[in-house]
């Protein structure tokens, strides 16, 4: 008989691949008072019928690495544990049809080489010799990945358990959690059909019931499961044995081969999301009806691929569901919402070559309270709770399977599910032709066409079809005077009598300032890495606006309100929506004010830095005068019924000075050439402000001091820095474009990659920036004494270095 134990250490809410390698993990670290619950035998959602494909190169460094320890374990685990894992280790190919899906794959082997991921170019002879069965009829390269191979699913999840349980952890089978119970904003444990066990941590790994699971309790975990179809041939004698996988995304396809037969399986462009009423707890082990009709298309196009397939038999025909995100990115962390309450689901098919690695960091987490590596790009914390929204994530789903073989372009926009969130100014920006982009379902505009018109759209690694209206937006900026919508950007007000104290034990640089000052500062971890980059406006002795970044609307709510003492009395609320922001910016932007407002623009009266309320029209608008572009500029916030008439207002006026609406693209590259940071990119979790370069950003000998002073100190008595973000600019005119994670070397060592990339109207050149690492300091001699090369898609180009902006070194135009 089955004991059920009251209380633990950790509840693990899920008995898939991803809730057995955590409880795996976590007796690793010595935590061996771990439950894991399964509401009806391990694997049986969706682990028991994935592909079990094991390859390492992901969209990203972190993502890869990641992969690549899942990978290591793999080939480790049934040595440790006895149990068999079916790992074969055969290699993978990745084949190309087009020159874009070559650059695509050899941007991204470029990137594995940054830790030295074995991979090579291979050439379509190459290829027919490793897959002879091929048919390379317009094939025109590929990329071969030694290191890849393929796994057991069921079987390296029974080895997880295995490994959990010899370590202590307790795994309970038929053991449906009903709730999880949540006291003071913190999870105390779950509620199953067999009573009450209480716990310190929970943690969801309930895959494709996760959403309506973590909903209960008022956590958005946004997620859809969808049909997702394989065929597994009857045995084929011609069929050569130990094959590598094969991809050929062009034709959304992927092959293994195991045991003489051949499993063909898809990510079709046009998905079917399933579920929408709900996923019934009994489900086990089930299939869903076969659709030949739907997966003819993929099997045409497979039987002239691999010709073998023309005679062979079907053995089955699988439809089974799988569970994906708006992005493509699965959940995985803290929740913002409740404390101690983890989740790692909404795998998008990755669940069983992400598992160690999800498995390792998560555990750590749950372990340390805070991640072991920066992990941004998969941090639930970067969504947004409109997003479990079921019709949103339905029409999404339909786009996201499928984009996970679509060619990954710089700027790639998801066309479902779109015009969710639209600034005040929306309509008015269509109509002078802007083509929006979309981050957090919030519509901004990417850049502009001709007035009256729909911009057509064709995206490359190279000049992509906006560049010159781009190029026309930047020069003007510098010339004249642009408007940008910045209504997305988040806002808070913070407020009470203790708002100063917390605002400054969180903040690297000293917000005890004058009312009407503006402060620019990091909120940093115990270990100086960055959590958040911000701005934050005094607008009274108890009174406080932070300004942030889109992407990080809960995540910095969450980190600002878990560092508010409970006896503290300060209150925060995020007031983005009603708070729309225009930045105004140029050499003409003071003339242009200055016609429309009664206020005074002079440096004397509003200076750099500083902030004050005005009158705009009729409107009452707060202007700030800072700049993300590297022009004289203010920042105008407004509340939202203001917000029409005070654009309307600025346009009217701007036409004698050249006023001209700008975009997201030309705010990237007006950024990059004054080497102003994006956090997520250029600077975050696992970077310091001193090795980020925002040094003055800090304030460390500020009463009180702020969490992750100890650790910069310990850094600046080292006496030097051994990595820092360098400002690269390409020597070459016509070299590719830099986007993010190209190596940069320094003779035959790589020393370190590019964080994020943008052609630099303004200086005419490709930019970058990128950390550089070097055990004996980073600093302007050695970056003087060295030649420096930047490698995309497998060739290295000359890239100057220096640690100032390339445009305007001195500040003086936004001071001017």
């Amino acid at each position: 008989m089955t004991s059920y134990p009251s209380s633990a250490e950790v509840v693990i809410i899920g008995g898939g691949i991803a809730g057995c390698s955590i409880a795996y993990h976590l007796t690793k670290l010595g935590i061996s008072d771990v439950v894991l619950c399964e509401r009806k035998q391990l694997t049986c959602g969706t682990t028991w019928h994935a592909a079990g494909l094991v390859t390492q190169l992901r969209a990203n460094r972190r993502m890869t690495e990641l992969a690549y320890y899942t990978g290591q374990l793999f080939g480790q685990l049934e040595a440790e544990t006895g149990m068999a894992t079916g790992y074969m280790q055969r290699g993978s190919l990745r084949l190309a049809k087009t020159p874009e899906r070559l650059e695509e794959l050899a941007r991204g082997a470029s990137m594995g080489r940054n830790f030295g991921l074995p991979v090579e170019p291979v050439a379509p002879g190459e290829i027919k010799e490793r897959w002879s069965p091929l048919n390379i009829d317009g094939i025109v390269g590929g990329f071969w990945f030694p290191n890849d191979g393929q796994v057991n699913p069921i079987d390296v999840t029974m080895a997880y358990a295995k490994g959990a349980r010899m370590g202590g952890a307790k795994i309970l089978e038929q053991c449906l959690v009903q709730k999880i119970i949540v006291e003071g904003g913190k999870a105390v444990g779950v509620m199953t059909e067999q009573g009450e066990i209480r716990a310190k941590k929970v943690v969801i790994t309930g895959g494709m019931w996760s959403r309506d699971l973590a909903a209960q309790i008022g956590v958005s975990l946004p997620l859809h499961a969808a049909e997702h179809f394989y065929i597994v041939t009857e045995a084929i004698p011609e069929l050569p044995r130990n094959l590598p996988v094969m991809f050929v995304t062009d034709e959304h396809a992927y092959y293994k081969e195991d045991a003489g037969k051949l499993l063909l399986g898809c990510f079709e462009p046009n998905a079917k999301p399933w579920g929408m009423n709900g996923i019934s707890p009994d489900f086990c082990f089930d299939t869903l009806p076969e659709d030949f009709d739907h997966f003819e298309p993929i099997l045409e196009l497979a039987v002239n691929r691999v010709p073998l397939l023309a005679n062979a038999g079907i053995q089955l025909f699988f439809n089974g569901p799988e569970s994906f995100t708006p992005d493509d990115r699965y959940l995985l962390g803290e929740t913002p919402e409740v404390r101690g309450l983890f989740t790692a689901c909404g795998f998008n098919s990755v669940g069983i070559l992400s598992s160690g690695g999800v498995g390792k960091v998560l555990a750590d987490w749950i372990k340390d309270g805070m991640p072991p590596v920066e992990l941004v790009d998969v941090d639930v914390r970067r969504t947004v709770s409109f997003q479990t929204n079921k019709k949103y994530l339905h029409d999404r789903t339909t786009e996201t399977l499928g984009a996970m073989y679509n060619m990954h372009w710089p700027n790639l926009q998801m066309e479902t599910a779109r015009n969710v969130r639209r600034s005040p100014f929306h309509d008015r920006l269509i109509a002078k032709g802007a083509w929006m982009t979309e981050m957090n379902g919030y519509e901004r505009p990417g850049f502009f066409g001709g007035a009256g018109t729909t911009p057509k759209v064709e995206y490359s690694y190279h000049k992509p079809s906006w560049f010159d209206d781009t190029a026309a937006e930047c020069r003007n900026t510098a010339e004249n005077v642009s408007v940008f919508d910045l209504s997305c950007y988040v806002k808070y007000l913070m407020e009470g009598r203790d708002a100063l104290k917390v605002l400054n034990k969180l903040s690297a640089n000293e917000i005890d300032v004058p009312v009407g000052k503006l402060v620019y500062t990091q909120w940093l971890n115990p270990k100086g890495g960055i959590e958040a980059d911000v701005t934050i406006t005094r607008l009274s002795e108890t009174s406080f606006m932070i300004v942030t970044i889109a992407a990080s609307q809960r995540r910095d709510m969450a980190w600002l309100k878990r560092h508010i003492p409970d006896d503290a009395l300060a209150h925060v609320v995020d007031i983005t929506s009603g708070l729309p922001m225009l930045a105004v910016m140029g050499p003409k932007s003071r003339e242009l004010l200055q016609k429309i407002s009664p206020a005074d623009f002079s440096n004397e009266a509003f200076p750099f830095g500083t902030s004050q309320e005005i009158d705009l029209g009729y409107a009452k608008v707060r202007a700030s005068r800072v700049t993300f572009v590297g022009e004289l500029g203010w920042e105008l916030y407004m509340p939202a019924e203001f917000a029409q008439h005070v654009y309307d207002v600025l346009v009217e006026a701007g036409a004698e000075f050249g006023l001209r609406d700008a975009g997201f693209f030309a705010l990237n590259s007006l950024r990059m050439e004054k080497g102003y940071r994006h956090w997520a990119h250029d600077i975050g979790e696992e970077d310091t402000p001193l090795e980020g370069g925002l040094g003055f950003a800090v304030a460390l000998d500020k009463p009180g001091g702020f969490i992750g002073r100890d650790a910069l100190l310990r850094q600046k008595e080292a006496g030097k820095l051994t990595k820092r973000l360098v400002q690269f600019k390409l020597k070459d005119p016509d070299a590719p474009f830099v986007f993010h994670n190209e190596p940069l070397w320094i003779g035959d060592r790589i020393v370190g990659d590019i964080s994020s990339g943008a052609y630099g109207h303004r200086v005419g050149a490709s930019l970058g920036m990128g950390y550089v690492h070097h055990e004996d300091g980073v600093d302007k001699a050695f970056l003087e004494a060295n030649s420096f090369e930047v490698e995309i898609a497998w060739k290295r180009h000359e890239v100057e270095a220096q640690l100032g902006p390339w445009y305007d070194p001195k500040g003086l135009r936004i001071k001017a």
